[in-house]
C-alpha cells in the first residue's frame, strides 16, 4: 500500500514538473503579446515550413500541405485527451469560419488519436476544419513536439512566422493572421 502512495506522489510531482513550466511559458507569451511594444515589434521569421508532407485525414484521404501553398496556414498539433487543446478548439473553429474566405486554412494534426476516435470527437466539438493523423515525418520537418497544443502560423510564402506553445487565444489568432494577410 505504501509503495502505491509513493508511486502516486512521484507521478504527481513528475506531472507537475511537466505542466508548471508550460503554464508559466504560456502566461509569459500571452503577457508579452498583450504589451504594445511586443505587438508592434517586427516579427522574426522562424524558418520555412516543409509543405512536402502528406497526411491522412480522419476519413483516410491524403492531404498534401503543398496544396495549401499561397494560403495562410494555422497548423495545430493537438490530442483529444489534452485539456488545454480542448480549450482552444472553439477559437480554431471560429478562426476557420471567420477567415476561410480570406485565404486562411486551419489544419489540426492529432498527435496520437486513431481516425475512428477523431470521427466521433469532431462533431461533438463542431470542428469545421480538416483533422489529420500524426506522421513521424512531422518531427523531422518541424522539430520535435514535446508537448501539445502547439500552433504553427505559416505565411502564404511558406514561412513559419510564429510557433505558439500552449492553448492559442482568439486574440493571438487574430493578431497573427492579420499580420500574415
Amino acid at each position: 500500500m505504501k509503495s502505491r502512495w509513493i508511486a502516486a506522489i512521484a507521478a504527481a510531482c513528475a506531472l507537475g514538473l511537466l505542466i508548471v513550466p508550460l503554464i508559466l511559458h504560456t502566461a509569459q507569451l500571452e503577457s508579452r503579446a498583450s504589451s504594445p511594444a511586443t505587438s508592434e515589434a517586427p516579427k522574426k521569421s522562424e524558418g520555412t515550413a516543409n509543405l512536402d508532407l502528406v497526411f491522412k485525414d480522419m476519413n483516410g484521404a491524403d492531404v498534401r500541405l503543398a496544396d495549401y501553398k499561397g494560403k495562410v496556414i494555422l497548423l495545430n498539433v493537438w490530442a483529444t485527451w489534452c485539456g488545454p487543446c480542448e480549450l482552444e478548439i472553439p477559437e480554431l473553429v471560429e478562426a476557420s469560419s471567420k477567415y476561410k474566405d480570406q485565404g486562411v486554412v486551419v489544419l489540426g494534426i492529432s498527435l496520437d488519436d486513431p481516425a475512428e476516435t477523431l470521427r466521433a470527437y469532431a462533431p461533438k466539438k463542431n470542428m469545421n476544419y480538416p483533422l489529420l493523423l500524426w506522421d513521424d515525418k512531422f518531427d523531422d520537418a518541424y522539430g520535435p513536439i514535446v508537448g501539445v497544443p502547439i500552433t504553427f502560423f505559416i505565411g502564404r510564402d511558406g514561412t513559419i512566422s510564429r510557433r505558439h506553445f500552449g492553448p492559442v487565444t482568439k486574440e493571438r489568432i487574430d493578431q497573427e493572421i492579420k499580420a500574415l494577410l
